[in-house]
């Protein structure tokens, strides 16, 4: 079974985003191994932070994204700048990597301000769920809806529409 990895910054502090996060969660369970990794968003002590504290923090971050990326996964960020995909585009994806028998995705979702550049480079995809701004805890509902729809795109089950 392929292993699907969601990579996030932050934790989850709604009880309706982390509802709507755990049923889907359920749900995958019946086409892949899917775990989401939480990690920690590193301290920036200043509201008013300079972007080299920010950047500081972002290396942190990006430093614990790159180490809890499973060996040999093909790794997708989300971000501004990603490319929009379909439904469709994401299941073919799946479908893609689960038969090339390198199977493992890690999809990686960054903290309110965004992903390190290394995490950037190392991206084997870049994907953007829009051109709107999205809360991260929203984007990580919107991502594992995304990706119960194109497991069931992929079984030819009558949820896609």
């Amino acid at each position: 079974m392929q292993n699907i990895d969601l990579i996030c910054v932050g934790k989850l502090n709604a009880s309706y985003f982390a509802a709507g996060v755990a049923e889907y969660q359920k749900r995958l369970g019946g086409f892949c191994n899917f775990r989401i990794l939480e990690l920690p968003e590193a301290a920036i002590a200043d509201k008013n932070a300079s972007d080299k504290q920010i950047g500081k923090a972002l290396q942190k971050e990006g430093e614990a994204i790159l180490r809890a990326v499973r060996k040999g996964a093909y790794l997708v960020a989300l971000c501004v700048e990603g490319r929009q995909i379909s439904s469709e585009e994401l299941a073919a994806l799946l479908e893609q990597r689960a038969g090339s028998g390198a199977g493992d995705l890690a999809f990686v979702i960054g903290s309110s301000h965004g992903l390190d550049e290394a995490v950037k480079r190392a991206a084997d995809q870049k994907i953007s769920l829009g051109r709107i701004t999205l809360p991260h805890q929203l984007a990580r509902l919107v991502l594992a809806e995304q990706l119960y729809r194109a497991c069931t795109i992929n079984a030819g089950m009558k949820y896609h529409k």
